[in-house]
């Protein structure tokens, strides 16, 4: 009989020690909070993911346990230029080291490169996809050359151009003598 694995319900250890390997795609609509930040809601497409798990052995002889994300999707957000929609791929190729808890974690995470996290009984693999899909997404999502040039006021029917009103100090300058042009 085979032990079945559940991503929602990870036990790292266990996962790593057996060399694991898990993947799936899930509908991009099953991340809430990805959909929080995509274009009104819009989700449409899959996540494709896939885990690995692994022990290292450290310098001092101490095994750890680390496991290997990757993810890909496709997210449509709203150009912060144009206000239409962009998709935008994300990609995710990411290690994480596991260590035995939270404060070890925290402590350790100033002084290594690698991403640590801390092992819990009943990871949630769902949930890292999710929180690393976040962090591939730009600040500022926008189109290298946004497809519809038109004004702000397509995009807004409430939004007025700003008149170009006359410097009020260009009538001065005419009135200033020129230099050096003395009658004698």
């Amino acid at each position: 009989m085979t032990k079945q694995i559940a991503a929602h319900r990870l036990d790292v250890r266990a996962f790593a020690q057996a060399n694991s390997r898990l993947q799936g795609a899930e509908p991009l609509e099953r991340f809430a909070r990805v959909l929080e930040v995509s274009a009104a809601g819009v989700a449409h497409g899959l996540v494709h993911w896939s885990a690995q798990g692994e022990v290292r052995v450290d310098q001092t002889g101490q095994s750890q346990y680390w496991l290997r994300l990757l993810a890909d999707a496709e997210v449509t957000q709203t150009c912060q230029r144009c206000l239409a929609p962009i998709q935008v791929p994300v990609h995710v190729d990411r290690w994480f080291r596991f260590v035995a808890d939270e404060a070890t974690a925290t402590a350790q995470d100033e002084i290594c490169e690698e991403d640590i996290l801390a092992l819990e009984p009943d990871f949630s693999l769902h949930e890292l996809i999710q929180d690393e899909l976040l962090l591939e997404l730009p600040y500022i999502p926008r189109h290298e050359v946004c497809p519809d040039a038109a004004p702000m006021s397509a995009a807004d029917p409430g939004f007025e151009e700003p008149t170009v009103r006359p410097n009020p100090f260009a009538a001065l300058a005419g009135l200033k003598a020129p230099k050096g042009g003395g009658t004698g």
